[in-house]
């Protein structure tokens, strides 16, 4: 889940928490070009206080003044369309062919308001995944606490939306070295959620990369606490195997989609001996990307972190192949 779209519920659940009603718009399907895509989020108030996007250009603006002037999901959840018309697209700046359908939806401030998206506030502050269910004929919203993220679905006919809200992907770095600062701003810019962990203080205080979360602790009991789900990514890159291989033997056995570790080729034949020693099975070895990032002849420490990246570029794609792949046999089957 995009960082935007957390920032956009955790507005919601303050607003309604201080008394304020305010609207919820989804994207649930597009057409043509779109520059924002499908389960993107948008919320305003009656004051104009806007958050998130829906466009990147002028439908926010429109949407708003039908909202705040009562043409639009006054008393009920809506579907709506943008850019149905050539003179429409052109006029709010959307893609030329693009069309946008959203569901907008009125929320007001009683307590199974205020409690439901406090609940989802609370489910991605764990780092964990809930599935939220709107039925518009009916008029009722519900959520389901689920273990893994599936794509959004709008059934039409029915108007019912079900969306799954996740984790913003996660980059945990062990070692608060020179690779780890390159690393950290190149992944911040990917709009990874970045955590550097390392037991030595110092070095902790001289990192000065912003908006990182710095833990000072054994790599082990944090991998365990803050980055064991399917949406983070863990690497070790401080070149000492007392810290290193503490955060490996836990992080191989998460649900992490991506564990690697800094080292020669040399280095990494004896990391795999140390971790089978600690009694690791093959497969949870066989997980380890060392040496780390692609061979793109990499020395210097932003070369490293470049090739890290792009590793972990490479293998959050095919992931998401392979479950676009088994949803379609499950769908066909």
């Amino acid at each position: 889940m995009q960082a935007v779209d957390t920032e956009v519920l955790n507005q919601v659940a303050a607003w309604l928490e201080s008394d304020r009603p305010c609207w919820l718009a989804t994207v649930v399907q597009t057409w043509g070009s779109s520059p924002r895509p499908i389960g993107s989020l948008f919320a305003c108030d009656a004051d104009g206080h806007v958050v998130g996007s829906l466009s990147g250009g002028c439908v926010e603006d429109d949407l708003l003044e039908k909202l705040t002037d009562g043409e639009l999901a006054a008393t009920e959840a809506q579907f709506f369309q943008y850019g149905i018309t050539a003179e429409e697209t052109e006029k709010l700046g959307l893609p030329c062919g693009g069309h946008l359908y959203i569901v907008v939806e009125p929320l007001d401030t009683t307590a199974h308001t205020r409690h439901h998206f406090e609940h989802l506030k609370q489910r991605l502050g764990d780092r964990r995944t809930v599935q939220r269910r709107v039925d518009l004929k009916h008029r009722t919203f519900s959520f389901t606490d689920v273990e893994h993220h599936e794509p959004l679905e709008w059934d039409a006919a029915n108007e019912v939306l079900v969306h799954t809200y996740g984790p913003r992907y996660q980059l945990f770095i062990i070692g608060a070295g020179m690779v780890s600062k390159y690393l950290a701003d190149m992944a911040q810019n990917l709009d990874y959620e970045v955590t550097v962990c390392d037991p030595r203080a110092h070095l902790l205080d001289d990192f000065n990369v912003a908006g990182v979360r710095l833990i000072c602790d054994m790599p082990d009991d944090a991998v365990r606490e803050h980055a064991a789900d399917s949406s983070s990514a863990i690497v070790a890159l401080t070149h000492d195997p007392r810290i290193d291989d503490m955060g490996l033997m836990e992080a191989l056995k998460t649900d992490a989609f991506y564990v690697g570790a800094m080292g020669s080729a040399r280095t990494s034949a004896s990391r795999r001996e140390r971790l089978e020693a600690l009694q690791l099975s093959p497969a949870e070895i066989e997980r380890l990307h060392a040496p780390i990032g692609l061979p793109i002849g990499s020395k210097t420490p932003p070369e490293i972190a470049i090739a890290v990246i792009a590793e972990i570029t490479a293998v959050r794609a095919k992931r998401a192949i392979l479950a676009r792949e088994r949803l379609a046999e499950v769908s066909a089957g």
